[in-house]
């Protein structure tokens, strides 16, 4: 028996383990998980308030609205803060108000402004059709009459104009107005029928190019501008989700790859005289996804894009004769050209102030994402920015202080901060100071902002900025996270860099399992998207439910920012271009490689891939392509043939089928049905709209054709998120889980 030295020593080893049981018994003391549900439902608790919801910026920026609960009557209620003086003014609370001749509560979805701030246009009775698009009921409210009255029913879209004295709307295919005045119906187009809409999207442009609303006011208030689509022609593709003795089926004109897509017309109306003209451009099979009201009253920009996205034109023409003329154009012979980002929630990358003659692009031309200043000849001005860094976001422009506040990467990929810039490039300033990642809601003026960020270390912070450099107000600090995690078990973030075997640095995050133990080992789960411009890694925090459950079940969590993705500039992400699914599939497989051979408590056996939508193709296609690094595969509703997919998304990565047909077939995952080697679980909803079901159906048959099993779920009412209720929702998780513990333990 060895004995102590003195008692000192001896009192010092018994603080020692006295020390040790109490944070083991710390550590057992905190609270688990009961079940996936209760994990599952944890998000809201783990990332706690983001603040003010529902923020728009009311009279030029000066002040914000913003929606909240009231705590006593639970009424919903829009109130304004003014920064300057901190008044916070309640404008108004559905507990005063019933639907206009009835006693029914009044309930709303969502609702606009006015922009004299003076007016407010409540979406009600939210009936959806796509993913961004529905039937609505409209009501009109008076902030200074408190008068709540019925404005519209059953429109798609309906808008104020600028002026105020007037609701421009669409339904059933065509345009009309209201004028306050006169108290006036108006219709503005007589052409609409079934699949043939004025002011109106079908699937594939509300889809892939991300609006909802076909047509725009002119900033007089005396013209739309408007899409006319004719998919009369296109294709349908029809689903069911099997319901009833006999099963109604929906049909969706939805083009594939190589097919006819919807004809696009331009049209403009006068609203007073309801003449239209169509805007004379050779379409020439290709696109017009976006339109911009210019300064020169009665012109209008059209932004043109050729059918495999890489070319641009931008016309200006004249609203009353139709009479065009090129601007400026941009090609790209490596990739694709963008002109908004869906993951980023950037709706547009073109910006016309309405008060100056000169607008801004935002281009990868110099291998970077930066801002370009042209005038209305189209002659380039200056580049507004410029570094080996990418912008974000635009904003705010400002043309009377001549600055555009933007995002931008320059800090770190994993990051977005804000900055402030002159027209000219000059003065540019950084505006946020904390390590993290931030998004920025900012009034149009460029006063102040609404700054919500987070990092691996630190819960989202809400806070309220001068744009001179001076914090207002701290409008959230979620304090309840922080003792939330205090009283919970919690796996953090962890973000490492690395280099692939060919020489390329990824980012990637990693959680560790909870009681992680580096003598133990461990399975790992590899969790994706991997899709062209998105981003799955930043320095933000962790608040995933199911992350902390399989933590708690003792896995090992990573993602990885993977060629393709965005962020890292254009030969980064346009190096999948016309070959989807190769090169992320290995950025894939070298990140668990690494994983494993780096970190002994990784079991380099017992690692799975899983992805939804492109997630779903690339665990798929992984699992195929490397089938000796990974040994289950989580398929959600994957795309598994291109030739499957819609025009736009596809030909925009693919290019066209008649000049890539070798390369379509490269990038299937049925191709390479044979080379399946682990499990594989596919999910899926026979009435997903966007990846269809045939997909899945079509790997079935491969994998079966080749000898292979994969096992089979199908959520028949489900859109493309699989789980179509609360109760599915924790099934499809408990599902997930469950293979994993039986293939992986």
């Amino acid at each position: 028996m060895i004995r102590p030295k003195n008692k000192l020593y001896a009192l010092g080893i018994a603080l020692f383990a006295l020390l040790f049981v109490t944070g083991e018994l710390v550590a057992q003391e905190k609270t688990r998980y009961a079940s996936i549900q209760e994990a599952l439902y944890a998000g809201g608790k783990l990332n706690g308030s983001s603040g003010p919801r529902n923020v728009v910026w009311i009279n030029g920026g000066d002040q914000y609205s913003y929606t909240a609960t009231n705590q006593e009557s639970k009424a919903a209620e829009i109130r304004s803060y003014d920064p300057k003086t901190e008044k916070d003014v309640l404008v108004f609370s559905s507990a005063d108000f019933t639907f206009p001749g009835t006693e029914d509560a009044f309930t709303y979805n969502s609702f606009q402004w006015t922009s004299d701030s003076k007016y407010i246009v409540f979406t009600s009775n939210f009936r959806p059709i796509y993913r961004r698009s529905g039937i609505s009921d409209y009501y009109y409210y008076s902030v200074a009459d408190k008068e709540l009255r019925v404005l519209i029913k059953d429109a798609m879209t309906a808008e104020l104009s600028p002026d105020g004295s007037k609701v421009g709307y669409e339904r059933e295919g065509d345009l009309f107005i209201y004028d306050f005045s006169t108290e006036t119906e108006k219709q503005l187009t007589q052409s609409g029928d079934k699949n043939f809409y004025n002011g109106r999207f079908g699937w594939v442009y509300e889809e892939e190019f991300g609006l909802s609303q076909a047509w725009s006011w002119s900033h007089d208030s005396k013209y739309i501008a408007y899409w006319q689509t004719d998919e009369r022609h296109v294709k349908l593709f029809v689903s069911t989700d099997y319901s009833g003795t006999y099963p109604e089926y929906v049909e969706i004109p939805y083009p594939k790859v190589g097919e006819e897509n919807p004809v696009i017309k331009m049209g403009v109306v006068d609203v007073e005289t309801a003449n239209n003209v169509f805007m004379d451009i050779d379409m020439q099979d290709g696109y017009i996804p976006r339109i911009y009201w210019t300064a020169t009253e009665g012109e209008l920009a059209l932004v043109w894009l050729n059918r495999a996205q890489n070319h641009l034109k931008l016309f200006f023409h004249n609203a009353e004769t139709g009479k065009g003329k090129l601007t400026m154009e941009e090609k790209n012979e490596n990739g694709w050209i963008d002109v908004f980002d869906f993951f980023a929630g950037v709706d547009h990358f073109f910006f016309f102030p309405k008060d100056k003659k000169e607008f801004f692009m935002m281009s990868e031309r110099d291998g970077w994402n930066h801002m370009y200043r042209y005038n209305y000849s189209g002659k380039l001005l200056n580049q507004v920015t410029k570094g080996d860094w990418e912008v974000a976001n635009i904003y705010a422009v400002n043309s009377k202080s001549s600055t555009i506040y933007y995002s931008s990467t320059e800090e770190s990929p994993l990051e977005r901060h804000l900055y402030s810039v002159k027209f000219n490039g000059k003065g540019k300033k950084k505006l946020t100071k904390t390590t993290g990642n931030h998004a920025i809601s900012i009034g149009e003026n460029g006063k102040y902002y609404i700054d919500r960020y987070s990092s691996v270390d630190t819960p989202r912070q809400v806070e309220l900025w001068s744009t001179k450099g001076k914090m207002l107000k701290k409008l959230q600090d979620n304090a309840a996270v922080s003792e939330y995690i205090k009283e919970h078990v919690y796996a953090p973030r962890e973000l490492f860099r690395f280099t692939t075997t060919d020489g390329q640095e990824l980012d990637g995050y990693l959680i560790k399992p909870i009681d992680f133990d580096p003598e133990k080992s461990y399975p790992l789960i590899l969790n994706i998207y991997g899709g062209p411009g998105a981003q799955g890694v930043y320095n933000n925090w962790e608040g995933n439910g199911w992350n902390q459950w399989l933590a708690q079940q003792g896995y090992v969590i990573a993602n990885v920012n993977n060629r393709g993705s965005g962020g890292y500039g254009h030969d980064f992400e346009k190096s999948v271009y016309l070959n989807l699914g190769h090169q992320e599939a290995y950025d894939f497989a070298e990140t668990a490689k690494y994983l494993s051979s780096t970190h002994s408590w990784i079991d380099g056996d017992r690692m799975a891939i899983r992805g939804h939508s492109y997630g779903g193709y690339m665990s798929s296609f992984t699992i195929l392509n490397h089938p000796d690094v990974f040994k289950v595969a989580i398929v959600g509703a994957p795309v598994t043939d291109w030739k499957l997919y819609d025009t736009i998304y596809t030909e925009r990565y693919m290019g066209l089928l008649s000049e890539n047909e070798e390369g379509y077939t490269k990038t299937a995952v049925t191709t390479y049905a044979d080379k399946l080697k682990g499990k594989m679980f596919i999910a899926h909803s026979s009435m997903d709209e966007n990846v269809h079901v045939q997909n899945t159906m079509q790997l079935v048959k491969a994998l079966t054709d080749a000898g292979k099993d994969a096992d089979l779920r199908i959520y028949p009412p489900g859109a493309h998120g699989v789980a179509y209720s609360a109760a599915s929702y924790v099934l499809l998780y408990q599902t997930y889980t469950d293979y994993l513990n039986q293939h992986l333990k």
